[in-house]
């Protein structure tokens, strides 16, 4: 028997379940707590089923009446509609779980997992692309709809203004993230390969360093005669022997030095590559720090800032120090005393690989990484020897030159 919208308002519920029908198999199911519910009872291949439509009265009875007459014309044509609405909600969870897998999402998943090798600066310099770059085009792109074009669309901005390397990096980073969606099945294909093709040509620029060896002595002897904070003095002193970047010298603390074995051992966790570095010392080094020890030797770091004695001196220091000794931009870089190194060094016929080790440039073999920063080691000894004497032999030259200069 039909009923209306009024009988199924005043149906009052009981101690027993109630099932009122309304036709066609379709009935409200009223629970003794009040919950009322759409069913369809049907059979399909000989077995008895019941189909929901949801509850009353947020499903109106027109339409569960609709419902009940889309299940009947899919029976008609042999088709379970309990199974077609399984597979339809399935269908529909997979959409949802696939529109959320985002660039964003996989993004954050691939820097989770895979730069947990770098060092914390470093992994915060590549958050930072990720979320003011390249998240605010392409952040909420699901995977699956990724092209090419999207990861295009959001370089230009660094492309207009003129950052061409900032573009290539870029794309290098979303070329990252894809090739890690590829490989754990968020995508079939990596859209940022080729990319770079598409960009202008970086013009390639080099940390401004002196490399001239005159030039070089002069240096030194500034260095030698500035007149600051003692503990920028010494790093500045002791940075031409290490070939160390500047963090990873600024950080160092008494307990990384054995001036008895002349070594120094620098932690994974201040190298750029995650991997501890030994750096060997020549006398020279070796005196530096013995004199420093005066300074800050009761202390756990090295090279401590003026204004606070758990805080080590800052990058700026260092470069303003520099720019006090009167080695303008474009001159000279805390950065290019490692070129400086570099440059000279392969023009005197050391080995490549054993300058490469002491520089603690990365290792793309996996193997061999893991054993870097021993690698080479008594040629590294032997060439930093000879190296902070040749430094010494140009700052004993330019000190002659000067003396004749003022005579």
């Amino acid at each position: 028997m039909a009923l209306s919208d009024t009988t199924f308002r005043n149906i009052k519920p009981n101690a027993k379940v109630q099932k009122i029908a309304d036709g066609g198999g379709l009935y409200l199911h009223i629970s003794p707590t009040g919950g009322k519910l759409w069913r369809m009872a049907y059979r399909f291949n000989g077995k008895q089923k019941t189909l929901s439509f949801g509850a009353y009265p947020a499903v109106s009875l027109k339409d569960a009446r609709y419902r009940r007459d889309e299940a009947k014309e899919l029976l008609v044509q042999g088709i379970d509609p309990g199974e077609q609405k399984k597979q339809a909600k399935a269908a529909a969870m997979e959409e949802a779980k696939t529109q959320a897998i985002t660039f964003e999402y996989v993004a954050r998943e691939w820097h989770g997992k895979k730069t947990a090798h770098l060092t914390e600066d470093y992994r915060k310099q590549i958050m930072s692309r990720l979320e003011n770059m390249l998240f605010p085009h392409i952040g909420t792109v699901p995977f699956t709809a990724l092209e090419p074009a999207n990861i295009l669309r959001a370089v230009r901005p660094a492309e207009e203004r003129g950052a061409i390397e900032t573009a290539h990096k870029l794309v290098n980073l979303a070329g990252q993230v894809c090739r890690y969606a590829r490989l754990v099945g968020y995508a079939k294909y990596d859209v940022a390969a080729g990319l770079t093709e598409a960009l202008p040509k970086v013009q390639t620029k080099h940390m401004a360093a002196i490399t001239d060896p005159e030039k070089i002595g002069h240096l030194l002897r500034a260095i030698d005669e500035y007149q600051g904070d003692v503990s920028i003095s010494y790093a500045m002193r002791i940075l031409p022997y290490v070939f160390l970047r500047s963090q990873e010298i600024r950080g160092a603390e008494w307990t990384e030095i054995n001036l008895d074995a002349a070594e120094w051992i620098v932690p994974a966790g201040r190298m750029k590559m995650r991997q501890p570095h030994v750096v060997p010392l020549s006398s020279q080094v070796v005196s530096l720090f013995t004199a420093l020890r005066e300074h800050s030797g009761a202390g756990k770091l090295v090279f401590p800032s003026p204004f606070s004695a758990t805080r080590c001196i800052s990058d700026m220091g260092l470069l303003n120090a520099l720019r006090r000794m009167g080695y303008v931009k474009g001159e000279m870089t805390v950065h290019g005393f490692r070129g400086m190194a570099s440059t000279l060094l392969n023009e005197q016929g050391y080995r490549a690989d054993v300058i490469e080790a002491q520089l603690a440039h990365g290792e793309r073999n996996v193997v061999r990484k893991a054993y870097n920063h021993a690698q080479y080691l008594p040629e590294r000894r032997k060439m930093m020897d000879e190296w902070a004497n040749f430094l010494d032999g140009l700052r004993t030259q330019a000190g002659l030159v000067a003396s004749v200069s003022d005579a």
